[in-house]
């Protein structure tokens, strides 16, 4: 149905993309008594990649998506204890995060790690469960056009599919956001990460734990976690080498692995070595933008401000602008540009923090000598309440509105002040 100008008229949702933040983003607006149709480049609706970590504003997101949705996933997801930091180099455990009893009732949920693939499932068979959701794969969208009534969708053949209004949740190559921002290709990190996971049965058992554990050193540092269930441990190393151009999903022998982290001591090399099937990716990202709104189009997830995978938000940050996007277009009142101008007003300033932070992320991580040791100095001298303050802003989130990072919270700025003084 078109619009007709009544706060609670019907609408027409095109969905542009299929991924987490798409059928997220869906199942959002159907909520609301929309009509959604989603449409997939790929010709079916599939999701790839290991872990992601959801922190507790990622499950409020969810729980807000549909009944039993989020405890769902937290049926199918890991609890972790903790946040390990590690000196990768001396094998010295530098700090703790807890995430058990008094991270869980200060934020009202868990932190949790779910293979990537299972969210993508639950949500898209929520999304086939939900009356008003229509799933189209073999739908690549190139471009839109827009009247004052209406937006239209190219697709990649030549068809066009039109509606009240569209969402681009099309992953940070988006299409939309080049032809709405026009900002290019990626910007290149020069960061490259390897990944691998293995079955938890070959790990020994004095290195399994339910923790996101963290291995720091000099230009590098080595993340792993257990997904699956705890059937698997997903395994990701990064190295600051300066990569200037972009490379996804490119296998790489541990032999070659085993000589980018030689800085890494004893433990993380045992870990590293039982990595099969390694993958390489250079890691690329986007400057914030103040406006990804034009019209009836908005932009989400990824395809609005993609982020580093170091702050562990990228998911998150999608379903909670699904979740505000959504509770926008159900409210009263105001037509849909102009809520779709109020979801970026409310959302720019916080995703644009996550982005930054996520960047400015390895200060922590990958200092040397000096550096480092003040670094561990700093992180074992915060008490469990005062990490948890740390990251209050963001796992604390509940009404997905923006919101500042506190002055002094952000502990990779606060390691390079001390470094640099």
């Amino acid at each position: 149905m078109r619009e007709n100008g009544g706060s609670g008229s019907a609408k027409t949702v095109v969905v542009v993309g299929g991924g987490i933040g798409g059928l997220a983003a869906a199942l959002a607006v159907a909520g609301q008594g929309h009509q959604v149709l989603v449409l997939e480049r790929a010709g079916r609706f599939a999701e790839i990649g290991a872990g992601i970590q959801l922190a507790p504003n990622g499950l409020h997101a969810l729980d807000r998506l549909g009944p039993g949705l989020g405890d769902a996933v937290r049926e199918t997801a890991v609890r972790m204890e903790a946040l390990r930091f590690m000196d990768g180099v001396s094998g010295e455990h530098v700090a703790s995060m807890p995430l058990t009893s008094r991270y869980r009732r200060r934020f009202g949920n868990p932190y949790v790690v779910v293979h990537r693939a299972e969210l993508h499932g639950l949500l898209l068979d929520a999304c086939r469960r939900h009356g008003a959701v229509e799933l189209r794969g073999g739908s690549g969208v190139v471009g839109y056009e827009q009247d004052a009534a209406s937006v239209t969708v190219v697709l990649d053949d030549g068809r066009r599919v039109s509606g009240d209004g569209v969402i681009g949740a099309d992953g940070i190559h988006s299409a939309l956001r080049g032809q709405l921002v026009g900002d290019g290709p990626p910007v290149v990190s020069g960061l490259t990460v390897y990944r691998a996971v293995i079955e938890m049965s070959r790990v020994p058992d004095e290195l399994r734990s339910p923790t996101v554990t963290w291995w720091a050193g000099p230009g590098c540092h080595f993340v792993h976690y257990p997904i699956a269930g705890g059937k698997y441990l997903n395994l990701a190393a990064s190295r600051d080498d300066g990569a200037a151009e972009a490379f996804a999903g490119v296998p790489v022998t541990r032999e070659r692995v085993r000589r980018e982290f030689t800085d890494l001591g004893e433990v993380p090399h045992r870990l590293l070595d039982l990595g099969e099937e390694w993958r390489s990716w250079v890691l690329v990202d986007r400057e914030p933008v103040r406006d990804w709104t034009d019209g009836r189009v908005a932009l989400l997830g990824d395809a609005a401000h993609p982020m580093l995978h170091y702050a562990a938000q990228g998911a998150c940050q999608a379903l909670e602008d699904a979740v505000l996007l959504g509770s926008l277009l159900g409210a009263p009142g105001g037509d849909l540009p102009a809520r779709l101008r109020t979801y970026n007003a409310e959302r720019r300033e916080r995703t644009a923090q996550i982005q930054l932070l996520a960047r400015r992320s390895t200060r922590l991580w990958h200092p040397a000598g000096p550096a480092a040791r003040a670094r561990n100095t700093m992180l074992s001298a915060l008490s469990e309440a005062e990490l948890h303050d740390q990251v209050a802003w963001m796992h604390g989130a509940r009404t997905f509105d923006s919101a500042d990072v506190p002055q002094g919270r952000d502990p990779a700025a606060r390691t390079a002040r001390q470094a640099e003084a």
